[in-house]
């Protein structure tokens, strides 16, 4: 609910799309560097994250904001803020033309497994 309300507020005004596709069923890696920091899963409209055995073995990093308890696996319909940045404007013209060019379905998981390998605000990279 509250998550929701967060992202109208802060919305880019893009042209909608599909939140969490019903029908798909994928999987992606959060690292930094070469440390595997969690999954983030997308499974019959919606989302899972988990952190890695290896991240939560380990002393250097800290949790994300948003996912605090390293051994508990976060659920939810709608894709957290911390990933959802990760999509850029869907107005910008060189967007548009690599979805119309690459055949990008219009849904959070194919814009955020095309476009949200790295980002500006934050160094994990989402493979």
């Amino acid at each position: 609910m509250i998550q929701g309300i967060f992202n109208k507020l802060f919305s880019k005004g893009d042209a909608p799309h599909d939140f969490a596709p019903m029908e798909q069923v994928g999987q992606m890696t959060l690292k930094l560097n070469d440390l595997v920091i969690g999954f983030l899963t997308c499974t019959n409209g919606e989302w899972t994250f988990k952190y890695s055995d290896e991240f939560q073995n380990q002393n250097e990093f800290h949790s994300i904001v948003g996912f605090p308890k390293l051994d508990k696996e976060y659920k939810s319909n709608e894709l957290w803020p911390f990933f959802q940045i990760r999509i850029p404007g869907l107005k910008q013209p060189a967007i548009i033309e690599t979805i119309k060019k690459e055949h990008i379905k219009n849904n959070e998981f194919d814009l955020l497994k095309r476009f949200g390998r790295k980002s500006v605000s934050n160094p994990y990279e989402l493979v």
